[in-house]
């Protein structure tokens, strides 16, 4: 993989909106074939930070490259060669899946459309729906359908700004599956998401709040780095232990997973002396491996988000 072409490397990309910095110096390199993760709160940047890559937005700072091109002077390089999914359903409605892929196609200027179509429709299943209208479709064949949009140019990139958001689990599953195989054949994909199980799929990952970049790296770099000891606790009443254990040294979140509670912070030693006298019956205490939730609460609870 480190030694895949780089198809996305900016550097302190900065984007206002009036006296607002939405995205303040983010900084991604992103590899060819890699699933790269983007993750954060509502309202963090995201979105803005994907429409700067793709040439729907200039940025108001920093510089780089996407597929090559400069992200500022190149958009419309850059354009046709990306697949973007934005987060809301943002196809016609009332045209059928057939005529949706046949002007998407007709937009990009895709030669032998009618085949392309078909070809499209068929390659995510899409083929017994092809007369269906888009409104009829059901969230997780309207996420199908909005994919084999992005695709019918045979696009290089894909920007997948949440795009399970709203399906079900099964289609979740098939979705992520779908572009793994698509990878494999040499596509390159940067996808946002809110759901740690899908961020633990992703090859590589970065983390933004409040415009900024907090972590970027694998699941497992980015948990290391935190520092985060962390203990899983049950029996007794776990509501009451929580209220207790909420601002004491070196405590800094208390959350419940269940029917336990994880008990975390950076300083092992000030974790250890305050949860020592809680270590009796009828609680039962073990260290645990710190997850990737973690990880992003703490990190959410120091920043937040932005507007």
């Amino acid at each position: 993989m480190n030694q895949a072409a780089v198809i996305i490397d900016v550097q302190g990309l900065v984007k206002r909106f009036g006296p607002h910095t939405v995205v303040d110096g983010v900084s991604l390199t992103v590899r060819q074939g890699e699933v790269f993760g983007f993750l954060g709160p509502n309202g963090a940047g995201k979105t803005t930070t994907i429409r700067m890559l793709c040439g729907l937005l200039t940025p108001d700072g920093g510089s780089g490259t996407c597929l090559g091109f400069d992200v500022i002077r190149g958009s419309r390089q850059i354009k046709p060669q990306v697949g973007y999914m934005a987060q809301r359903f943002s196809l016609y409605e009332d045209l059928t899946v057939e005529e949706n892929l046949n002007f998407i196609a007709a937009m990009y200027g895709v030669p032998q459309r009618r085949q392309a179509v078909a070809e499209t429709a068929e390659r995510l299943e899409l083929e017994p729906y092809r007369q269906h209208l888009a409104r009829n479709l059901s969230g997780g064949w309207k996420q199908r359908l909005a994919l084999a949009s992005c695709l019918i140019h045979r696009p290089k990139l894909l920007l997948l700004d949440e795009p399970t958001a709203g399906v079900d689990p099964k289609a979740r599953r098939e979705f992520w599956d779908r572009v793994h195989q698509l990878t494999a054949e040499g596509i390159t994909a940067l996808i946002s998401t809110h759901y740690m199980d899908e961020a633990e799929r992703c090859h590589r990952l970065a983390y933004i709040a409040a415009g900024r970049l907090l972590a970027e790296g694998t699941v497992e770099e980015v948990v290391e780095r935190q520092g985060l000891t962390t203990w899983a606790v049950t029996g007794g009443d776990l509501h009451e232990l929580t209220r207790r254990l909420q601002g004491l040294p070196g405590v800094e979140q208390v959350v419940a997973f269940g029917n336990s509670l994880h008990v975390s912070g950076r300083d092992a030693a000030a974790l250890g002396r305050s949860i020592e006298p809680f270590r009796v019956a009828p609680h039962q205490w073990r260290q645990v491996a710190t997850s990737l939730e973690e990880v992003f609460i703490s990190l959410m609870s120091g920043e937040g988000g932005a507007s």
